[in-house]
């Protein structure tokens, strides 16, 4: 397979298309593990096309646009999730990335539903307390987001800072979690 999104975010054998609550989506994935999720309609139609446009080279495999039953468990859960009536994924993802960000999407994995942490939290986490610019980068790179949670990491200072979806998509989803509530209160806190 060689079908790579626009941020070049991982490999993909199938991938299907499906309307949320968010807007239009896409997922991604091989036979064994989701590789992607595309967030938003210009994304989603960007991909399509070049996947309708390509013609294939000889030894080139294609993605096909098909619901496969990973796939369609994904979808599933991600809805439940949106519904607010799940909390965790239970999903094989297999992320493409380096090794440091494939330790940050790690550590993204284990800040709970509900919950926020900083960029710094997460680099000093990782082990390098000044690497917070290159946690957003990994964050910026993150080929499953929302499977792998990177709408929870926030600013130091409480504030909201980039997604990859928007920021709007980014509050929504923390409300979602009853995340935000905490977030002002860090805020609250941070200011006395």
């Amino acid at each position: 397979m060689s079908e790579e999104n626009s941020k070049g975010r991982g490999k993909l054998n199938y991938i299907f298309f499906y309307e949320t609550c968010l807007g239009r989506i896409g997922i991604g994935a091989t036979e064994l593990e989701v590789t992607n999720l595309y967030l938003g309609t210009q994304e989603c139609r960007e991909v399509e096309e070049r996947i309708s446009g390509c013609q294939g080279t000889a030894g080139e495999t294609m993605a096909e646009i098909r619901e496969t039953c990973l796939i369609k468990e994904a979808f599933r859960q991600l809805n439940e999730y949106l519904e607010g009536e799940r909390r965790t994924f239970q999903l094989p993802l297999n992320p493409a990335g380096t090794a440091y960000q494939r330790k940050v999407w790690d550590m993204l994995l284990r800040i709970p539903y509900g919950k926020t942490s900083s960029y710094k939290e997460i680099a000093e986490a990782v082990g390098n307390a000044k690497a917070a610019r290159a946690v957003g980068m990994a964050n910026n790179r993150n080929p499953i987001p929302i499977f792998i949670p990177c709408h929870r990491v926030i600013g130091s200072d409480g504030s909201m800072k980039g997604y990859y979806g928007g920021i709007d998509m980014k509050r929504r989803l923390l409300e979602i979690e009853g995340a935000v509530k905490e977030q002002e209160i860090r805020i609250k806190q941070k200011n006395r």
